[in-house]
């Protein structure tokens, strides 16, 4: 069902309406009530939660796993993101300095892994999931960005992997979709779109199926951690030896994991059915388009002729305020979305009307990495930082769980993303502020660069602190 929750950080999605209308308005599951025991309690129906009971069934058939969701399985971050979905192929050379060469290819290889299970799950469910595969096109949008496209390449080619991406000219790039921004830039095939929140509810009904408990409207209060672990709730508890937190910027409320996290936004807009303008601008094909700017921009068709467009550059929230209105329902950052497709596209003008927009908080690790760990000293374990791309991630995430949740060392668990030291982030309020300022920087500095202009001393100076101090800022 819809929520009826009507407080701005609750707001929903078109994609989660048009999935609840898909599946027939299935009612909620019911909220935990009383005392109950289980082998395996996941905190969090999105994604990664949703992932790591299924497989972890998969692998153990007998276990007893009870799934909790403070609202309904989709509604949130999953049922709100843009719905592309790729690996790390375009990372390699960032994962380098971070973990070295070999565990950049472990890494980028398991994500490919990950894509393929997306890719069997949406082929064999039974359901219109909307998977489409054309990959992902990145655009220069600036002259001080048209060396990536090659860079990407050499570095393919470097790790032993030149068909994960190809360059493009201005050309090529004009011949899939034309745009006066767009100056060439890289394809990467393996990527893909789909219906997030049809594959959130449909995960959903595969788990009840399969005999998973899952308790909506069940927000955790409290976790008490020993042997057993006890997770609170309004109305009941649930006991368990292990216990998996799945709660994107929710994490920020535990305070061993809340120094790794920045809470940003995300904020998107869905047209309306616009076939008249994807025939002006030439997109034919199903490819999602990703600028290079450092809050990147995005867009991606549906097979209705629908187009979604998107930016990662929303504000920051501060502490483990992740229910702030900032995050949800900033009215600068919804007006900046809703026009996107107008800035990219003026010579098709006039732009789709807006069916839906909304926006979405963002959990960005410190390496803009996600990393899957256990509390020290418990059999607490969690999964976030997934840093706006965890489509593909959270598919991923759910081998990882599993595999420290079964205390099995094998090719998940001894991923750079289970076994790394995260960094931290500075303390708050500093982080917050020093973040903020920032991210006035940047945007400052890329919104005069794109119109011609020189840009703020002041932006270039913040703009540049991120690399100076060894901090990554942003989605790149």
């Amino acid at each position: 069902m819809i929520p009826t929750d009507s407080s701005s950080h609750s707001e929903v999605s078109w994609w989660y309406r048009d999935a609840i209308a898909y599946e027939g308005n299935l009612p909620d599951a019911p909220p935990l009530i009383g005392g109950h025991r289980f082998d395996v309690v996941i905190v969090g129906g999105g994604f990664a939660g949703l992932w790591t009971a299924l497989t972890l069934l998969e692998r153990r058939p007998g276990l007893s796993i009870a799934l909790i969701e403070a609202r309904t399985c989709g509604s949130g971050a999953s049922g709100k993101n843009g719905g592309m979905t790729s690996g790390y192929w375009s990372r390699l050379a960032k994962m380098e300095a971070l973990f070295g060469k070999e565990q950049s290819l472990a890494v980028a290889r398991a994500a490919s892994k990950a894509q393929q299970r997306i890719r069997e799950y949406a082929r064999d469910c039974g359901e219109d999931l909307w998977w489409r595969e054309s990959g992902t096109l990145l655009v220069s949008v600036h002259p001080e960005h048209d060396t990536r496209a090659a860079t990407w390449v050499r570095n393919a080619a470097r790790f032993g992997v030149p068909e994960t991406v190809s360059e493009l000219s201005k050309e090529d790039v004009a011949g899939l979709c034309v745009s006066p921004l767009f100056r060439g830039g890289a394809l990467f095939p393996d990527s893909a779109l789909i219906h997030p929140a049809r594959l959130a509810r449909s995960l959903r009904r595969n788990a009840l199926a399969k005999g998973i408990a899952i308790y909506e409207n069940t927000p955790m209060v409290g976790l008490d951690r020993g042997t057993p672990n006890r997770v609170r709730c309004d109305k009941g508890e649930a006991i368990a030896p292990e216990v998996v937190l799945a709660t994107n910027i929710g994490l920020t409320e535990i305070p061993e994991i809340r120094r790794h996290i920045s809470m940003f936004s995300s904020y998107v807009a869905m047209s309306e059915p616009a076939g008249e303008f994807l025939d002006r601008v030439g997109w034919n094909g199903a490819e999602g388009i990703v600028d290079s700017r450092q809050f990147i921009r995005y867009a991606r068709k549906t097979p209705d002729q629908r187009i979604l467009a998107g930016w990662g550059g929303g504000p920051l929230a501060a502490g483990s305020g992740h229910r702030s209105s900032r995050l949800y329902g900033h009215g600068a950052s919804r007006d900046r979305v809703r026009g996107l497709l107008g800035e990219w596209f003026p010579q098709a003008a006039p732009a789709p009307r807006v069916a839906a927009s909304w926006g979405g908080g963002i959990d960005v690790s410190a390496d803009q990495m996600p990393f899957f760990k256990t509390l020290p000293g418990t059999r607490v374990h969690y999964a976030g930082g997934f840093s706006g791309h965890g489509v593909n991630a959270t598919c991923l995430a759910g081998q990882c769980m599993a595999s420290l949740v079964l205390r099995e060392k094998d090719e998940w668990s001894s991923l750079a993303l289970c076994t790394r030291d995260v960094p931290s982030l500075p303390p708050e309020p500093f982080r917050y502020l020093g973040a903020s300022a920032i991210r006035w920087g940047i945007l400052a500095q890329e919104d005069a660069l794109e119109a011609g202009r020189q840009p703020p001393m002041l932006a270039d100076m913040l703009a540049a602190l991120p690399a100076r101090l060894g901090l990554r800022i942003g989605r790149r």
